[in-house]
């Protein structure tokens, strides 16, 4: 068994990333700037803020924090975001989910400008991407193909499960990993809820990408030798024996599944930095278009 070390992995691109940004200034370009919005106090979404400015000083960009009150209405959303479209300083943006109950997610990502749409999530990249036309990938499934290409993992060919069909994760990681590419090239079967026979289909996955947000749903009875696990899940779980009364665990149980397995990421430090490295990578990218 080999980890599929997110965390050095996305060193390493946010290395080369600090190097672009390096040559980008010295030809008299402002700095990539990627802004976020932040409604309300969500415990775990303060926590991907924080990492993320912390990842943008670390490479040479510029940040901004926008918090909103979690009372805040629908339409004054879209109006925070409508200005972020306009402002000529902001390369890219994202606006932190989950959302309070009185707004409407689809809504606010419709608002966003998909020029400046690092996260991936609207409707015209996802299209794009689908037809594997240039876009702005969705950040976590961009990170799971850096990761995949990074360690020379073999794709064509291979039957690939993926447990889960959001369009944050799931449903575009499907689509990368069936395109005519590397990685890809796979033949996919996607899992949800309503799947019959679950563990025999996972059992016959070569690549098992699990986004279901069940802890520790994939378990060593439910794999084949020689797999290729990518997890997704990060789940708090109550742990007395710890100072903070909780341990992180995904949507495999890591335990009985990494006998078995030829790569496995672990929880924390697979997906997690990759998705900030990958957000990193696509706000540079627009800060290259904007030529500024």
């Amino acid at each position: 068994m080999r980890l599929l070390d997110g965390k050095e992995t996305s060193q390493q691109l946010r290395n080369e990333i600090a190097e672009e940004v390096e040559k980008f200034v010295a030809k008299d370009n402002r700095p990539p700037h990627l802004a976020a919005i932040l409604v309300g106090n969500n415990g775990a979404s303060v926590t991907y803020i924080n990492a993320k400015i912390k990842a943008c000083e670390e490479v040479g960009f510029a940040s901004t924090l926008i918090r909103l009150s979690d009372t805040i209405s629908q339409a004054e959303l879209i109006n925070e975001v409508k200005k972020l479209n306009a402002d000529e300083s902001i390369d890219g943006f994202i606006v932190q989910l989950p959302l309070p109950d009185q707004i409407r997610e689809d809504k606010v990502i419709m608002a966003i400008d998909p020029k400046k749409d690092v996260d991936g999530f609207h409707p015209q990249n996802l299209g794009r991407m689908a037809l594997n036309m240039h876009a702005f990938v969705p950040a976590t499934p961009a990170g799971i193909v850096e990761l995949l290409d990074r360690y020379n993992i073999e794709t064509g060919g291979k039957h690939c499960v993926v447990l889960g069909r959001s369009h944050i994760v799931g449903l575009p990681m499907s689509i990368l990993m069936s395109r005519n590419a590397y990685p890809g090239n796979s033949t996919v079967t996607i899992c949800h809820s309503h799947t019959r026979n679950l563990p025999d289909i996972v059992r016959s996955a070569d690549i098992i990408i699990a986004a279901v947000g069940r802890p520790k749903f994939v378990t060593g009875d439910m794999v084949k030798d020689g797999v290729v696990v990518v997890d997704v899940g990060i789940t708090r779980v109550v742990d007395t024996s710890k100072k903070s009364g909780y341990r992180l665990v995904g949507d495999v149980d890591f335990d009985t599944v990494s006998p078995k397995a030829a790569f496995i990421t672990p929880v924390p430090g697979g997906v997690g930095p990759m998705t900030i490295a990958s957000l990193l990578k696509n706000t540079m990218i627009a800060a290259r278009r904007r030529g500024v």
